[in-house]
Parts: C-alpha cells; structure tokens; sequence
C-alpha cells in the first residue's frame, strides 16, 4: 500500500513546495518546520489504519465512548536527517516508543555507493507497529538495511515508513524486499541521478536541516 499526499488537495501541497523552493529553504527553521508539518500530516493519515477498540471516557456530565488506538507503537528515525519528521509524526503519536538508527552511505571514487549502518537503539519490536521515518526515500537501500537491523530487535506485528519525498524506485525497491510495509509519502519523484538524488526532489535533508558536514559519515 502506498498512500501519496500529493494526490489530494490539501495545505500540505504548501509544505511540500516550500520545501522544495531552493530559495525558501534557506531557512533552516522553516525547512524544519515544514517537515514536521508534513509528518503531523502523513501520521494523521497513518492513524486512520491503526486498530481502535471503543473506551468509556468520564467527563463531568458523564461517560462517552471513544475509539481509541491499541497499537503498540514504535516510531525509528534514520539519523540525522529523519529527526524534524519524526518529530512530527511524534507530535501526534506522542506516548509512542522510539528507536533511532544511525545509518550513512560511502560514495567511493569508482561511483558506487556503500551504505553502512553504525548505531541501533530500540526498545523490544516484538508484536509492535514499527513507523519508520526517513525524509528521503530514494534507492531504498537505506532502508531496507535499517529495517533488517531493526527486526533484530524483535518482529513487529506491522510495518509502515514515513517519507516527505519518495522515488518510484526506491518504493518498488523496498517492496520487493519487504511486501509488508505500508508507505505514507508526501509525494513521488521518478528519477534518480547518478550519485542516487532524488529529482526533482530537494537536496540533501540533512544539510537543509542541520547545515553542511565536513564528511559524508552522517544522514
């Protein structure tokens, strides 16, 4: 399943093209905010698929009954890139578990790319919804090494990823690799450049977030 934003008319359209405006993304602040926006928006369309079991919640006047989610969350960021999304979609999924992966990739002299992940810190998965929150989901090789390392930590019950922009390729990519997974995505680029960016995209998330790096060892 994927579920594309873009398709619909919403203010999340604004979101999207603020983020991609090589002139308005020159503030960080704003850069970060918007993808925290578009990750309150994407978690909103998210929780419409979580399980509800109905609840008597007592007010003054009475009792009403709510359905209210039972899944047992848990939302993973790729560092460093994921963190203003994940913290939109925390923002709605605020008494969720966390778990944060520090994964980069190696472009050697040749061309080719290495992705290599460092850093897993994750509570037990086991039986949990898993929200994997990744800005940029281009080759989806990334990904999927995060989710292999991940499922060492236990088996989730389901499996959804949380992407801004997302490459056609790299959806197919991940769902071949993991036919399970449910995509939420602000929207869908076709191409991919040589050094894997998504176009016409929005360059590199985490520079835009957190400013430019000496090396490539980070997200």
């Amino acid at each position: 399943m994927i579920f594309n934003l873009s398709e619909q008319a919403s203010i999340g359209n604004q979101f999207l093209a603020e983020l991609r405006d090589k002139e308005i993304q020159k503030d960080r602040w704003r850069f970060r905010s918007n993808l925290e926006r578009l990750g309150e928006l994407l978690a909103y369309e998210l929780s419409k698929h979580l399980s509800y079991e109905s609840r008597p919640v007592e007010t003054p006047l009475g009792v009403a009954d709510i359905p209210l989610p039972t899944n047992r969350l848990v939302l993973a960021t790729i560092l460093r890139a994921g963190l203003p999304l994940h913290s939109g979609v925390l923002r709605i999924f605020d008494q969720a578990d966390n778990a944060f992966v520090s994964a980069y990739r190696i472009e050697h002299k040749s061309g080719s790319l290495e992705i290599n992940v460092e850093y897993v810190s994750a509570p037990d998965l086991e039986g949990s919804t898993l929200i994997l929150c990744d800005p940029m989901l281009a080759t989806g090789a990334s990904m999927d090494l995060v989710i292999h390392a991940l499922l060492e930590m236990g088996r989730p019950a389901e499996i959804h990823a949380v992407s801004a922009i997302a490459c056609k390729a790299g959806l197919d990519f991940v769902s071949r690799q993991h036919p399970e997974i449910k995509f939420w995505v602000g929207a869908i680029d076709d191409e991919l450049t040589a050094k894997s960016y998504i176009v016409p995209g929005m360059g590199d998330a985490g520079d835009l977030s957190f400013g430019t790096k000496d090396r490539d060892s980070t997200g």
